[in-house]
C-alpha cells in the first residue's frame, strides 16, 4: 500500500514513523523534515497548495492520504483528493470547520443539546462586546473565530488583567480578522484541569486513544505566553492522575454525540477528531475540537500504538472502525525549543542532535521546525523538535526524556518540569480543591 503524509513538523514525523515499516510511504512537505526524510519519498512545497498536492499523489499512485496539520483541511485538501480517487484520514472541508470555524461548533452543541458546552456568545462589533462585558460578571476566554495556529487564545486573569483589557482584545481580533473572521467567540473562563482526548473516526464509529495533557506556556511553572505546546504526558490505563475512568467516559460520550451531530449538520466525519476539555466541579467541559492530531498530543499515542496504523487507516476509510489497541505504557514528551521561544533571536542557528544517543536511551527524536541544510540541522523561530520516552509510570518516561533533552546541543531550551512527580501532584492537589 502506498500512503501520503500531508505535513511538516513532528505531529506528521509521528505519523510516518509509525506507519513506515508496513507501507510504501510518502510526504508532502513545506519543509524538508530531517526525520521524515530519511524514511519516505517526499515532494517539497506548500501543504495549501491543494491541486499540486492531488497531482502529486495521482502521480505516485496513492492508495491513502493521511492529512496532519488544519491549514490544508480549511482549504479542502480532501475534497480535492478525493475528487482524484484518493481515500484520505482527514475531514472534509464541510466537517473541518468543527476546527476551522468556532462559532460552528458551539452552535452544533446548542442545536442537538450537546452535553458539556458553556456560556459562550460571538460577536461582530464591539459595542455589543462592550455591553455583554460590562454586564457579564465573570472571568472570560476570548478567542478569534477561525485558526490562529493554537496562539490566539487570551485568558482573563493569565493573559489579560480584566475584562477593560478583554474588550480590548476583542476589538483587535474583530479589526484585523484574526483568524480569518471579523468575529470573535467570548466564552466562560472555565477552572478545572485540561486535558485532552483523541480518537479516530469512520464517519459512524469512534474508537479514543489514550487521554493526555499538554503544557502550553511557554515556562517551567505554567507561567509565560502560550505556545503550540511545551510538552505533555500521558498515564497507564488511558487515564491521567486526576482523571476518573467516569469522567473519561463522559468526555468520550460528548465526542460520540459530536459525530454524530457533524454527519447531520455537514458530512460524516473521518479522520482523527482532537477534543480538549476542562475537568470542572461539573465534570468534563469542551474546550475546543480540533479535525486533527495536537502537537504534541500525537507524540504521547502514536509510539503507544499496537493495532498497526496502516490497519486503523484502513478501517477509517471502509468505515469498519473498530476497538484499537495500544500498549499499556506512559509517556512523556519534552519539547526543545530556541532559547527565548516564544520571542527568540536564534532563528537559523545550528544546532546537533546525538539521535543515536536519543535511540540508545530508550527515547525517541521527531522534528518540527527546523530547517535542514547541508552543514547540519537549523532552528527556526519556532519548536523544533519533540522528545519522547515511555515507561512504566511517568515519572519513569519523564527520567528518560529528560536525559535525552541532554542529547541536544546549542541555544535551546525545554519545560524540564513537564511529566515530572512535583508537578503532576499539583495538577492532581488542584482538581482535589476544586471537587472538595
Amino acid at each position: 500500500m502506498k500512503v501520503l503524509v500531508v505535513g511538516t513538523g513532528a505531529r506528521e514525523h509521528a505519523i510516518a514513523d509509525a506507519l513506515k515499516d508496513d507501507v510504501e510511504l510518502y510526504c508532502y512537505m513545506s519543509k524538508v523534515n530531517p526525520g521524515i526524510s530519511k524514511i519516505a519519498e517526499f515532494a517539497q512545497g506548500d501543504e495549501g497548495e491543494i491541486e499540486k498536492v492531488a497531482k502529486f499523489a495521482v502521480d505516485n499512485n496513492i492508495d491513502i492520504a493521511f492529512i496532519g496539520p488544519e491549514a490544508p483541511l480549511g482549504k479542502g485538501i480532501v475534497d480535492e483528493l478525493e475528487k482524484n480517487g484518493i481515500s484520505c484520514v482527514g475531514p472534509s472541508q464541510s466537517a473541518a470547520r468543527i476546527e476551522t470555524d468556532k462559532s460552528f461548533m458551539r452552535k452544533l452543541f446548542e442545536d442537538y443539546n450537546i452535553e458539556g458546552s458553556l456560556v459562550y456568545k460571538v460577536f461582530d462589533n464591539y459595542d455589543d462586546v462592550s455591553a455583554f462585558l460590562d454586564d457579564f460578571d465573570r472571568d472570560v476566554v476570548v478567542k478569534p473565530v477561525g485558526l490562529t495556529g493554537g496562539k490566539g487564545v487570551k485568558i482573563v486573569g493569565d493573559h489579560l488583567k480584566d475584562n477593560h483589557e478583554a474588550k480590548e482584545y476583542s476589538k483587535e481580533v474583530i479589526d484585523n480578522a484574526m483568524g480569518g473572521f471579523t468575529q470573535v467567540i467570548i466564552e466562560e473562563r472555565l477552572i478545572g484541569e485540561e486535558f485532552t482526548i483523541q480518537a479516530f473516526c469512520d464517519g459512524t464509529h469512534l474508537a479514543p486513544m489514550p487521554a493526555a495533557q499538554d503544557h502550553p506556556h511557554a515556562f517551567e511553572g505554567d507561567v509565560g505566553a502560550i505556545t503550540g505546546g511545551m510538552g505533555s504526558y500521558s498515564d497507564k490505563g488511558g487515564l491521567l492522575p486526576f482523571l476518573s475512568q467516569d469522567d473519561y467516559d463522559k468526555a468520550v460520550k460528548i465526542m460520540e454525540a459530536t459525530l454524530e451531530a457533524i454527519a447531520k449538520e455537514a458530512e460524516p466525519y473521518k479522520g482523527i477528531l482532537y477534543g480538549q476539555f476542562m475537568l470542572t466541579a461539573d465534570g468534563p467541559k469542551l474546550i475546543e475540537y480540533n479535525a486533527r492530531f495536537g502537537d504534541p498530543e500525537a507524540m504521547n499515542v502514536l509510539p503507544l500504538l499496537k493495532t498497526p496504523l496502516t490497519d486503523v487507516c484502513q478501517a477509517i476509510v471502509d468505515g469498519s472502525l473498530d476497538k484499537v489497541e495500544f500498549n499499556d505504557k506512559a509517556s512523556v514528551c519534552k519539547y526543545i525549543v530556541p532559547e527565548g521561544y516564544p520571542e527568540t533571536s536564534h532563528g537559523g542557528e545550528l544546532i546537533e542532535v546525538d539521535e543515536k544517543a536519543i535511540e540508545e536511551l530508550g527515547a525517541k527524536v521527531f522534528y518540527a521546525a527546523v530547517g535542514l541544510e547541508d552543514d547540519g540541522i537549523h532552528l527556526s523561530g519556532s519548536r523544533a523538535l519533540g522528545i519522547v520516552a515511555d515507561g512504566d509510570s511517568i515519572e519513569e518516561a519523564e527520567k528518560i526524556a529528560e536525559k535525552a533533552c541532554a542529547c541536544i546541543k546549542g541555544n535551546v531550551y525545554h519545560r524540564s518540569d513537564v511529566g515530572t512527580t512535583d508537578l503532576v501532584n499539583k495538577r492532581v492537589e488542584h482538581m482535589k480543591e476544586i471537587l472538595n
